[in-house]
């Protein structure tokens, strides 16, 4: 079915009709969380019994393997994002305030639901609630957005205005709040809660290295995240039909402000706060393994360390291949079902996201409830997109 939207209005309607269809996620991805834990896959980390719930530095070495660098981190995990197979691990579920690193889990919960070709009239409701003192990217009352820039917004410049704007467009503020804490569970990062889906720090808000690195792994097997991730710079929407260029703030990837960027690196996300510090997830290719790497306000060295520590656990990582046994598993396939072997999407490496294509065009936007076996539930909306001129 076809559905032409000439109105503001109408494409609100339809909106708050996508919204009202996803008031089912939670309840289902609650209830996959609840079946009982057969443990985890098989792999190399299932012949072990994890070592992530002890205190301190975990880590299994060969004779002859690689030191484990030493960082100055809360909390750290070097894992196989093919795999799963974490590597070493210090203090790994750890809760602490996230940051910004909390907006991947907000990608994987509100990205399946909304094509990037969708425009929208940002509102003043959209922009309600924004923290004091919160990174921006420059989001403006009554200005039209494709949903794709908004993205471009969240992973780049890391604007909690236009996470605002997104949350609003897919239930509102509580909602996604709500959908995110279920996308935790079901995907067995069991030591996150949201308060506030930007990660703009809330009481009780916490997640854990461990927790964090299952997000940024999840992520990287979406190429629209994983293209999000690795887009080093983009044009942001101004006003009167204007544009300004925006730079992704992972100095890691970009190499900015004197850090050195990393070979192979392919995302994900860093963030800070004065309560949490710096934090970050960042995911590196080489010789066809990839890791993921997530570091947790690091005590010693300034705003730039989290980037040197993770440099470093990335290149102890790469050669440490062989030399160490798993210390336990990001796995948790039992929890959300997959077919077949789950290599990392080629689009992970890609610098830029796709155009999401001018004029009338036509996106489908599956809202499904995935792991619920035979009864997946799954509706499709064929919309024909307003012209972008606004027509």
């Amino acid at each position: 079915m076809t559905i032409g939207f000439s109105s503001r209005a109408a494409r609100s309607t339809c909106m708050l009709c996508v919204a009202g269809l996803l008031t089912l996620v939670p309840a289902a991805a609650a209830a996959r969380a609840e079946r009982p834990d057969p443990g985890p896959p098989g792999g190399a980390a299932a012949a072990l019994p994890s070592a992530l719930h002890r205190p301190g530095t975990q880590v299994r070495p060969h004779p002859g393997a690689p030191r484990v660098p030493d960082v100055s981190a809360l909390s750290w995990v070097v894992a196989d994002a093919d795999a799963g197979d974490v590597l070493a691990a210090h203090d790994a579920h750890r809760g602490l305030p996230p940051a910004s690193t909390l907006k991947t889990l907000f990608a994987l919960t509100v990205l399946p639901v909304l094509p990037g070709g969708i425009r929208h009239e940002v509102s003043t409701e959209d922009l309600s609630g924004i923290g004091p003192g919160s990174s921006l990217v420059g989001v403006v009352e009554g200005q039209s957005y494709r949903v794709s820039d908004l993205w471009n917004g969240v992973f780049l410049n890391s604007g909690n205005d236009a996470v605002h704007v997104l949350a609003s467009l897919t239930g509102g503020w509580s909602a996604t709040a709500a959908r995110m804490q279920a996308e935790a569970r079901a995907l067995g990062a069991l030591d996150t809660h949201v308060r506030s889906p930007d990660g703009y720090d809330a009481p009780g808000q916490v997640s854990s290295a461990y927790d964090l690195a299952v997000f940024g792994r999840e992520g990287l097997r979406r190429p629209d995240f994983a293209r999000y991730c690795a887009t080093v710079d983009a044009r942001f929407p101004g006003r009167d039909g204007s544009s300004y260029g925006i730079m992704n703030t992972n100095r890691l990837l970009t190499g900015a402000d004197g850090v050195e960027p990393y070979e192979g690196l392919i995302g994900v996300k860093n963030g800070y706060t004065s309560n949490a510090g710096n934090t970050l997830i960042a995911a590196a290719r080489r010789d066809g393994r990839t890791l993921v790497v997530t570091v947790m306000n690091p005590q010693e060295g300034g705003g730039h360390a989290v980037y040197e520590e993770a440099r470093s656990l990335l290149d102890w990582g790469f050669e440490a291949a062989g030399e160490v046994d798993p210390v336990g598993s990001l796995a948790h396939e039992h929890v959300r079902p997959r077919q077949g072997p789950q290599a990392l999407p080629a689009a992970a490496t890609a610098a830029k996201p796709a155009e999401d294509g001018p004029g009338w065009q036509e996106a489908g936007a599956v809202l499904g409830v995935a792991g619920l076996g035979a009864g997946v539930v799954a509706l499709v909306l064929r919309l024909r997109l307003v012209r972008d001129d606004g027509s």
